[in-house]
C-alpha cells in the first residue's frame, strides 16, 4: 500500500480499514508535555519519533493547574468559574449565580477545609473539600474535579432537591465562551490542516459528570435508593453536554472524544447501564455520525461485560484497552470488535514505565499480534505515560523501536 498521511492512517483505522502500517498513537501525553513543552514541540517530537500526532482543540498542553497559564481556553472572565478537567470548551453559570468562597481551619481536624457556596435563583448548593497536602490548587476549589471526589466533605448534589439548583451551574455555551473556544482554536486547527494531523476534542461526558457532582460512592448510593433522581440529572448533564457538542463539531474536527472512566461496571450494573447511560451514549454517537465526525469512547475498566452495548451504541473506537489493571481480555474484544469498531490501546502504561526492554517488546508484539490483524487497531500506553524521569524516557522510546519492529 501506499504510504498515507497520519490523518488518513488514523481515519482509516478509525474505519476498521487497511492502513500502510499500524499507527501509534499516544492516548494521553502528560510526560512528552513535561519533555516537550508547547504544541509545535510537543507535535514535533511526536512526529520526529514517528508516531501519529493528534491536534486537539484547542490545545493539548495543559500546564499544572493552579498555573495561571492552565486558564487558556477554559474560562472567561469569571473569576474561580472554572473547570479545568474538562478542558476546552469553557464551563460557566448562569449570570445570576453568586460564588463565595472560603477556608476554614477546623479545631482537632487534620486539613483546612475548602469551602465553595453557589447562590443560585433555584437556591443555595454547597461543596467542601479537605485541602490535604497534594492539594494541587491553591486555595481554589474548582467547580468540578477528580481531586474533589477523595476528598469531598459535602457534594454539590445530595438529594432531589439540588436539582433545580444545578441547573443554573450547566448553562448552554453563551455567545461569549463560543467566540473564546474559535478564538483559542484557531492555530490549532490551522496546525492540523498544514500538517494533515488528526483535529479531536476532549471531552464529551455524562456519568463522570455526575460522580463529580454527587461523588462517586454517593453516586452508586443514589441510584440504588432514588434511581429517578439519578435519571433526571443524567438527562440535565446530556442536554448540556449535547449544546457544548454542537459547537465543537461545527469547527470542523475529526474525532469526538467521550470521557468515560466512571461508567464501567466498577459503578453500573449492566442493566443500569442499558436504561441509564445507553440511551444518551447512543444520542451523542448519532449527533458526530451526522456531523460526518468520529466518535471515540474511552473506558479503560469495567468494560467487558458492557461490550455488546458499547458495540450497540455504534461508536467507531474504543479508547482505553488495558489488559492488566483494565481487566480487558484482549482476544475476547477483538474478537467481538473486528470489523466493527477500532481499539486503541493494547499496552499497560506503567509496565512501560517500570519495565525492562525485553518485556516491552515482549508486551508491544503480543499486542500487536491479538488486535492488529483484521485492521482496527491503534497502539498505546493505558492510561498514558505520566513519570517524567530519563529511564521512562528511555523505556518509551524502547516501546516505539518495538512498534516499528512488529507493527
Amino acid at each position: 500500500m501506499v504510504s498515507l498521511s497520519s490523518r488518513e492512517r488514523l481515519l482509516r483505522a478509525l474505519s476498521c480499514q487497511p492502513v500502510d502500517h499500524t499507527p501509534c498513537c499516544l492516548m494521553l501525553l502528560h510526560a512528552m508535555d513535561t519533555w516537550f513543552p508547547g504544541e509545535p514541540n510537543l507535535i514535533a517530537a511526536q512526529a520526529d519519533w514517528g508516531l501519529d500526532p493528534l491536534v486537539v482543540l484547542p490545545s493539548w498542553s495543559v500546564t499544572r493547574p493552579g498555573d495561571p497559564r492552565d486558564l487558556r481556553g477554559y474560562q472567561l472572565d469569571y473569576p474561580g468559574k472554572v473547570n479545568v478537567t474538562l478542558r476546552g470548551l469553557p464551563v460557566h453559570c448562569h449570570p445570576d449565580v453568586l460564588i463565595r468562597e472560603r477556608r476554614e481551619s477546623i479545631p482537632g481536624a487534620r486539613y483546612p477545609v475548602l469551602q465553595r457556596e453557589y447562590l443560585t435563583p433555584a437556591g443555595p448548593l454547597h461543596v467542601s473539600a479537605n485541602q490535604t497536602e497534594d492539594w494541587p490548587y491553591g486555595d481554589r476549589l474548582l467547580f468540578v474535579d477528580d481531586f474533589i471526589i477523595a476528598r469531598a466533605r459535602k457534594n454539590l448534589v445530595t438529594t432531589a432537591s439540588d436539582l433545580k439548583a444545578i441547573a443554573y451551574l450547566l448553562m448552554p455555551p453563551d455567545a461569549e465562551a463560543i467566540a473564546h473556544f474559535r478564538a483559542a482554536s484557531r492555530a490549532n486547527r490551522e496546525l492540523a490542516r498544514e500538517r494533515d494531523l488528526l483535529c479531536v476534542y476532549y471531552w464529551g461526558v455524562l456519568a463522570d459528570m455526575a460522580a463529580w457532582l454527587c461523588g462517586l460512592q454517593e453516586l452508586v448510593f443514589l441510584t440504588a435508593d432514588q434511581p429517578a433522581v439519578v435519571a433526571e440529572l443524567l438527562h440535565m448533564i446530556a442536554d448540556w453536554n449535547l449544546a457544548r457538542m454542537q459547537v465543537v463539531l461545527d469547527e470542523g474536527i475529526d474525532l469526538w472524544v467521550r470521557r468515560g472512566w466512571y461508567e464501567g461496571c466498577d459503578f453500573w450494573s449492566p442493566g443500569l447501564y442499558r436504561q441509564l447511560l445507553l440511551p444518551h451514549l447512543k444520542k451523542e454517537v448519532a449527533t458526530a455520525h451526522a456531523w460526518g465526525v468520529k466518535f471515540g469512547y474511552i473506558l479503560t475498566t469495567g468494560a467487558m461485560p458492557l461490550l455488546d452495548m458499547i458495540l450497540e451504541a455504534g461508536e467507531d473506537v474504543l479508547i482505553g484497552l488495558d489488559p492488566v489493571q483494565g481487566g480487558y481480555d484482549l482476544r475476547a474484544v477483538k474478537a467481538k470488535a473486528r470489523g466493527r469498531m477500532c481499539l486503541w490501546g493494547g499496552v499497560n502504561g506503567s509496565m512501560v514505565e517500570a519495565s525492562t526492554p525485553d518485556q516491552i517488546r515482549k508486551t508491544v508484539k503480543e499486542a500487536l499480534e491479538i488486535l492488529a490483524p483484521d485492521n482496527g487497531f491503534i497502539l498505546t500506553p493505558v492510561d498514558g505515560i505520566y513519570d517524567t524521569s530519563d529511564r521512562t524516557k528511555r523505556n518509551l522510546r524502547h516501546f516505539v523501536d518495538a512498534w516499528k519492529d512488529f507493527r
